[in-house]
């Protein structure tokens, strides 16, 4: 089979589970890059589970596991059928573990094997998968459930994902691995790391894998610079975000200044250099409101070869986020009283993060006071060093008494929201608390979310696909050929 030329777009990979397998589907049918989360599947899946698995497609995907003995335990523990009771919490997942068990690695493994399955079933398409660099400990039995899965692309941003390439080579050689991970308060000679065995995993039956691709997102030049010189292995490209993408962002560079909305400023330091980013010579796309036919027709001349979107694709048919939310969303933005932010404080994990403003989400204040402080889910705690040597974590999010008592200081705590939680709230696997309130919700979204009215297919229409959005940005636009899937 001859090489699949690059795809034009990609759709943006949305955590948890906003870019779920539906979403990245009915993307790469229509040609185009579809990219499902990796944030949190092991959760997801065992939320999904809980509920009954509607349509029965998480079990079609279980039965194509390729190590069923796998499989079982995971069903026993999790599978309801006919789904728990409204107002039942969701079973408890493991949290994230620099030595996660056999059983807490063969969760992640599945539930990445799951998601990328279901996205790529029944057409030859493309499907990537997002990971954020913040999140570690998941990552290398996450990476490995994808490949199994014969995932085509590995897309990391929120940080700097050197080792990943490397990963990805020594994992398709059926090889040993392990990740540094980042850990406040070590010192030069300190050496935290978490591993992964494949041929220990599948007690010596590790199967051949193909290398995905690697598309790092970055917001500058320099760090493109160096991961195409420095990376572990090959980068094979890059997407290129700016600050008014929705989810986490890259802080601004210099001393934080706040505009009167309490929002980091973004000044003429922060532009990325997209000459000195052509100049690497490796295929690189623009994301950050570049969701309309005439941006992506600018991101070509300027030597792109196409754009990532997100906003527009999170509010569309497929996407995992919850009806009701969507047409609130979309109603406010047919009024013109669309508000996004972008919150210095709300994430654990330190970056700027958009946050869209909504009544009865994490977003209103009122409703924040009400939710006591907990850390439940763990996927943005931070590691740090213990007074005796040892590995600790704590989240500024949780209570702030059992941060504080872990060596933190309390002014980190400040504003801080359980994204966690929210995010998955979103996506209708809100967890209920003992008092019968369910987890509230916390809606990301890029600036480019006041023009989603545009993509539906009529006047009176009250939805939109992504094939609408598709077909909205290709207009005027030249499309890739059709052509297989890559070798």
């Amino acid at each position: 089979m001859t090489p699949r030329q690059e795809p034009i777009i990609i759709q943006g990979g949305m955590g948890a589970a906003v870019s779920s397998w539906p979403l990245a589907s009915a993307v790469s049918r229509a040609g185009q890059l579809g990219v499902v989360s990796g944030t949190g599947l092991d959760v997801v899946l065992c939320r999904r589970l809980q509920l009954g698995d509607p349509g029965g497609h998480l079990r079609r995907a279980l039965a194509e596991f390729p190590f069923p003995e796998m499989v079982e335990p995971i069903l026993e523990q999790y599978f309801i059928p006919g789904g728990k009771e409204p107002g039942q919490p969701f079973r408890a997942c493991p949290m994230p573990s620099a030595t996660p068990s056999q059983r807490q690695q063969e969760l992640l493994v599945v539930a990445n094997f799951v998601e990328v399955y279901l996205a790529k079933e029944g057409h030859d398409g493309l499907v990537g998968i997002n990971y954020l660099e913040k999140i570690q400990v998941p990552t290398l039995p996450s990476l490995f459930g994808a490949m199994l899965a014969d995932v085509d692309y590995v897309l990391m941003g929120a940080g700097i994902p050197r080792e990943i390439p490397g990963i990805l080579d020594r994992l398709a050689q059926g090889e040993p691995v392990e990740l540094p991970l980042h850990v406040v308060g070590a010192g030069p000679d300190d050496r935290f790391t978490t591993r992964f065995d494949p041929h220990a995993f599948t007690s010596g039956r590790v199967p051949w894998l193909r290398r995905p691709k690697f598309l790092a997102i970055i917001a500058s030049a320099v760090l493109g610079q160096m991961l195409a010189r420095k990376a572990s292995g090959t980068v094979d490209g890059f997407v290129v975000e700016g600050p008014t993408a929705g989810g986490h962002n890259a802080p601004p560079r210099g001393a934080m200044k706040l505009n009167q909305r309490g929002e980091p400023v973004y000044g003429d330091r922060d532009q990325v250099d997209l000459r000195a980013i052509a100049r690497l010579g490796l295929p690189f796309w623009l994301a950050g409101s570049y969701g309309t036919a005439q941006r992506l027709a600018e991101a070509l001349e300027l030597g792109a070869t196409g754009i990532q979107v997100g906003t527009a694709f999170a509010f569309c048919d497929e996407s995992g986020l919850r009806r009701d939310l969507k047409q609130a969303v979309l109603q406010r933005v047919r009024e013109g009283r669309i508000d996004v932010r972008t919150d210095p404080l709300a994430s654990p994990a330190g970056f700027p993060f958009k946050v869209l403003q909504l009544e009865g989400s994490m977003s209103d204040d009122s409703v924040c006071r009400l939710r006591p402080r907990s850390c439940d889910l763990g996927f943005l705690r931070q590691a740090y060093k213990r007074e005796d040597g040892t590995l600790g974590w704590r989240c500024p999010a949780e209570k702030t008494q059992s941060y504080v008592s872990k060596g933190g200081e309390e002014r980190a705590t400040h504003g801080r929201k359980c994204v966690c939680n929210g995010l998955l709230a979103n996506v209708g696997l809100g967890q209920v608390r003992a008092d019968g309130h369910v987890e509230p919700p916390l809606i990301t979204s890029g600036d480019d979310v006041s023009r989603i009215a545009e993509f539906l297919p009529s006047p009176d229409a009250t939805h939109y696909g992504a094939a609408d959005v598709i077909a909205a940005l290709l207009s005027g636009n030249p499309t890739p050929a059709a052509g297989s899937r890559r070798n």
